[in-house]
């Protein structure tokens, strides 16, 4: 156990050491860019540029190399620059794409959270509406007493709209043809 911890705290010390030097490096080119961005800028965006001379050759490579164009013959581009340039924009792309992954990964978990939470709220709703109809069960013996709570009003609408209309209206109908039936009429139908 101890030979593992050893192991781990050298891993953990040569990647410190690692990242101090990237940081070093990393620092110093961008105080290289910083100093090489003092140029003069035209008065607004678009304007036309007498002359390109005032951008420095560095940037006009580097911007030559992303849009693919072969830099000009007559530039040249320190090599360790370009690849001071080209790994701190992979590092930063990297970086990026590693973030998206796991802001992706986050939302489809959130995703997972709001589908289970809506699905067990349906059910504890569909729960409550089957409490309700045994109250109106109960209270529907004599001499239960009728007291309604806020509870119960809330869920006295979701109950009356899963009854079905159509069930409500056929009984009724036949209650009234029922009762216009003649004394007779009610006799015989009741043997």
């Amino acid at each position: 156990r101890c030979a593992e911890l050893q192991i781990q705290l050298t891993e953990a010390v040569s990647t410190l050491a690692g990242q101090k030097e990237l940081i070093a490096k990393l620092e110093h080119d961008l105080s290289t860019i910083q100093a090489l961005s003092a140029v003069h800028r035209p008065d607004a965006e678009g304007a036309a540029i007498p002359s390109l001379e005032k951008i420095p050759e560095p940037i006009k490579e580097a911007t030559a190399l992303f849009y693919g164009h072969p830099p000009s013959p007559g530039t040249s581009f320190p090599e360790g620059q370009v690849d001071s340039l080209l790994s701190i924009i992979s590092s930063q792309r990297e970086r990026f794409r590693a973030r998206n992954q796991e802001l992706e990964g986050e939302n489809r978990m959130m995703q997972h959270t709001v589908h289970a939470l809506q699905s067990e709220l349906d059910n504890l709703r569909a729960d409550n509406i089957k409490l309700y109809e045994k109250i109106k069960f109960l209270q529907s013996y004599p001499g239960r007493g009728g007291s309604r709570d806020d509870t119960e009003q809330r869920y006295s609408s979701q109950y009356e709209e899963r009854l079905d209309p159509f069930s409500s209206f056929s009984r009724k109908e036949r209650q009234r043809k029922y009762l216009s039936l003649s004394p007779w009429d009610k006799a015989t139908l009741s043997m």
